[in-house]
């Protein structure tokens, strides 16, 4: 295969990739328009308050001021997002905005995004099959993406949340590593994508770390590759500083942070920075050992630079998480579990992605075995399979970028069951065929999991199934609708609830599912679940209006149920405390009053 038709997309590639993107979104878009009118567009709260965030900043909100000045009232709270991903959503608000109403002008941003996105995943997807497997992986490149839940789940219309933007810079990161090997200049853009994916999200570090490691190994096998370290280095350790300039103002450019971009990173980007430098100007070590051992020396050399300088980032992006949030909100939430754990919570989608990352990383090694023309690409590939996989074992959210990486492998292990198919046909090549598809498809897992737990009745899984059904209830826009027309108030309501309140009103609330909002989020826990006494102290404190529920809501099904004394129990008891008014005009919210 010569490198010119690796590189170029055929005529052909072209129709079959807007075809597959078309038949993808017709079917998203029809499955919005089938679904309950009474559902939320926007079901996730990050989506929820993304969307806040990004019309704040078009109205006029600063480029370095990333306080959510609703939240956590009256105090208001860093929400920290990169305005990286602000920037196109705001662009496009801008433009609805010239043609619709506010609310459609939304609803226009929230189905644009992920789409647009989506088609370029699938190009990256198409790309990257043809480095490595060929042309003739058309197929596979393009239909394993969309029907993998994983994936769609987080290019559906509604989904505004950063993770789909990672999930392209880590294909992005993949394809540029691989076409570096013929075409070093693309080392550059390798740089400028993995440091993209750092400044939007913490948790990309592991594909970074792979794109680092990838093009370490290309210079281990040969040396005159020295030029694309050199390329990479310089250019992450650039687009690192960028990134940092870009998220903060100058007097804050030496303000640590684990849990965004910040000098901590910066640092890291520059020592890798120099130490591919140097390995690119001294002369190379003869054995490929030795140039291994130089690399590690360096890398190791590296990271202890920046654990001296920053050892308490050595606890993660969360370290400094108060413990009790930690007990009791972090650990509780799904997504946030490593993947055994989510194995018994949400089965069908635990295995649904453990599945093709392992006969991913099966398959590479065999296509390694048999495919020495690119065996480093194969060994490229690997490295971002086991990274990606390690994010999902750590935490079932990692399983978002765990399953793209396979897709390369898939399409090879699916042509080489169909070429021992056609050679000689009988009934068992013939289901080979259908298991290789079959086995990287995830809709079908799903249905053959949920098939499984259907004959277990009362499962944790169906009863979250539930969970989540009445809860979209209390999140759908026609459930503000009495809320909305109140004069904007400093608004108590559980965690989970305080992002939609804040997109669907002109209200401010205390708190929201984020980590740098402690404050906020302990005194909802206090109120809801503390003595009423305490809830009454929280309400003064905070200049509280109005006290916001759903019975949906998981935090309305705390600890302080089964307390006497505390405002939940109660609540459940019908028995508010007197300065407490229910003024709710009907639906699922119910809304009270904060009396003087």
């Amino acid at each position: 295969m010569s490198s010119n038709s690796v590189a170029q997309l055929s005529r052909r590639d072209w129709v079959w990739l807007v075809a597959v993107w078309s038949i993808a979104v017709a079917t998203m878009m029809a499955r919005g328009v089938l679904a309950p009118a009474e559902g939320p567009f926007f079901v996730d709260t990050d989506d929820a308050m993304r969307m806040v965030v990004v019309r704040d900043f078009l109205a006029g909100q600063g480029w370095y001021d990333t306080i959510q000045h609703r939240l956590n009232t009256p105090f208001g709270a860093d929400i920290h997002w990169s305005r990286f991903v602000d920037l196109p959503l705001a662009a496009l608000l801008f433009i609805g905005q010239i043609f619709t109403d506010a609310h459609h002008a939304t609803l226009f941003v929230g189905t644009v995004w992920p789409l647009f996105l989506l088609g370029v995943l699938l190009f990256l997807s198409l790309r990257i099959a043809r480095e490595l497997v060929g042309p003739e992986s058309i197929l596979p490149a393009l239909v394993l993406p969309i029907v993998s839940p994983a994936v769609l789940a987080e290019f559906t219309p509604g989904r505004l949340d950063h993770h789909n933007v990672v999930i392209v810079l880590t294909m992005a990161c993949l394809l540029s590593v691989l076409v570096a090997q013929r075409r070093p200049v693309m080392a550059v853009l390798a740089g400028f994508f993995a440091a993209s994916a750092m400044a939007i999200a913490i948790e990309a570090l592991p594909v970074v770390m792979a794109t680092i490691l990838a093009l370490g190994l290309l210079y281990i096998a040969d040396p005159a590759r020295a030029p694309s370290l050199r390329r990479f280095g310089l250019s992450f350790a650039g687009f690192m500083l960028v990134h940092l300039a870009l998220a903060r103002p100058p007097e804050r450019w030496l303000e640590a942070a684990c849990d965004a971009i910040s000098p901590v990173y910066a640092l890291a980007g520059l020592a890798v920075g120099a130490a591919y430098l140097i390995v690119s100007l001294v002369p190379a070590p003869r054995q490929a050992w030795q140039r291994f051992l130089l690399l590690a020396a360096l890398g190791l050399a590296a990271t202890a630079i920046v654990a001296l300088a920053y050892p308490h980032c050595l606890a993660g992006p969360y370290g400094d998480l108060d413990p009790w949030l930690k007990d009791n909100w972090m650990d509780a939430v799904i997504e946030a579990k490593p993947w055994h754990a989510a194995l018994s919570e949400i089965p069908a989608y635990a295995i649904t992605v453990a599945v093709p990352a392992v006969l991913g990383a099966i398959a590479t090694l065999f296509a390694m075995r048999n495919d020495r023309t690119n065996r480093l690409g194969w060994l490229a590939l690997l490295l971002f399979i086991i990274a990606t996989a390690l994010i999902m074992l750590v935490q079932i959210r990692g399983a978002r970028l765990a399953v793209l990486p396979t897709i390369p492998a898939a399409a090879w292990l699916i042509l080489k069951a169909r070429e021992r198919y056609l050679h000689r046909a009988n009934l068992l090549r013939a289901l080979g065929l259908l298991g290789a598809w079959l086995a990287f498809s995830g809709v079908v897992l799903v249905v053959l999991v949920n098939l499984v737990l259907r004959l277990f009745p009362g499962s944790a899984a169906e009863t979250l199934a539930e969970t989540r059904a009445d809860k979209s209830l209390c999140l759908a826009s026609g459930s503000f609708a009495d809320l909305r027309g109140l004069a904007p108030e400093h608004i108590m309501a559980p965690v989970d609830l305080g992002a939609h309140i804040l997109l669907e009103t002109p209200h401010a609330v205390v708190a929201a599912p984020y980590h740098r909002n402690e404050e906020g989020m302990l005194d909802a826990f206090r109120f809801l679940n503390g003595p009423v006494d305490e809830a009454r102290e929280i309400a003064k404190r905070r200049g509280l209006g109005l006290f916001v529920t759903c019975d949906a809501m998981p935090e309305m099904w705390g600890s302080g149920l089964q307390q006497d004394g505390t405002l939940l129990n109660l609540l459940a008891a019908g028995t508010p405390p007197d300065w407490l008014e229910d003024v709710s005009l009907g639906g699922p919210l119910k809304v009270y009053a904060i009396l003087p």
